[in-house]
């Protein structure tokens, strides 16, 4: 069966994907309008309230006491992940030892970048560089291409700032695809962000709302919240890295 509903207008229709399999995009890759703003309207206003998700950190960090300490030593900064129950918008989808031997996901972390019951949810493999290059990218491209998932459209992530530009996933990180690239490479021109804080990968990740979630009740994935750093200094290690900072097992 076909899916249609698209990703709020960001995503074009694809066919329904299931996280075993690979799925050719048909669809032309979507548009978005670039508006740059000037760079004072980049500037950091007044500290207003905490992230609800580092607030939520905290707590997870003081419930785990006395083993804190312990827990703060396989990260470093402001690095931070734990357990949740339920995927959402920034979390990290982290594939377990039930995956080991389906090539494209084995051992990967994916950032969830949508969700919800009312259309698919969307992410980005973190963590499996690729071979390919994409000529259109380079004005703004520095660094390797990456392998996002098998749903064949261009994503690249930026950090730290993007709002009103790009699409937000967490305070810190924000995301386009091939259409758009124009505004990043802009957005380097301007110095509003360097080439080093651009990720660029070829395909992204689906699955529809209660196919992932069976997929976690089968045990295939993990589900953690991350801090923003932990997304943007991604590499390779990752699964592992990850695995530190999760610490205990309980989920919250």
């Amino acid at each position: 069966m076909d899916l249609v509903s698209p990703i709020r207008g960001r995503f074009s229709t694809f066919k329904k994907c299931t996280s075993f399999e690979t799925t050719r995009k048909s669809s032309a890759p979507f548009s978005v309008a670039c508006c740059m703003p000037g760079p004072a309207q980049y500037e950091e206003g007044p500290f207003v309230s905490m992230d609800w998700r580092a607030f939520r950190a905290k707590l997870v960090a003081r419930e785990r006491a006395p083993l804190v300490e312990e827990v703060s030593s396989s990260g470093s900064g402001d690095k931070w992940a734990h357990g949740i129950y339920e995927p959402e918008r920034g979390c990290l989808l982290i594939a377990t030892e039930k995956l080991d031997g389906v090539h494209i996901f084995e051992r990967t972390v994916i950032v969830v970048l949508s969700t919800g019951p009312e259309g698919p949810t969307t992410g980005l493999i973190l963590n499996r560089p690729s071979l390919m290059s994409i000529k259109e990218m380079r004005p703004a491209a520095s660094g390797p291409m990456f392998f996002g998932g098998p749903v064949e459209e261009e994503v690249f992530l930026v950090s730290p700032r993007g709002e009103g530009v790009l699409e937000k996933v967490v305070e810190g990180v924000y995301y386009g695809t091939k259409g758009s690239v124009g505004c990043a490479a802009e957005m380097v021109k301007r110095k509003v962000v360097e080439a080093e804080e651009l990720r660029f990968f070829h395909g992204y990740c689906a699955w529809e709302w209660e196919q992932l979630g069976d997929e976690i009740r089968a045990g295939y994935w993990s589900v953690a919240a991350c801090s923003a750093s932990v997304i943007q200094q991604a590499t390779v290690g990752l699964w592992e890295e990850i695995s530190g900072l999760m610490g205990p097992t309980k989920v919250w």
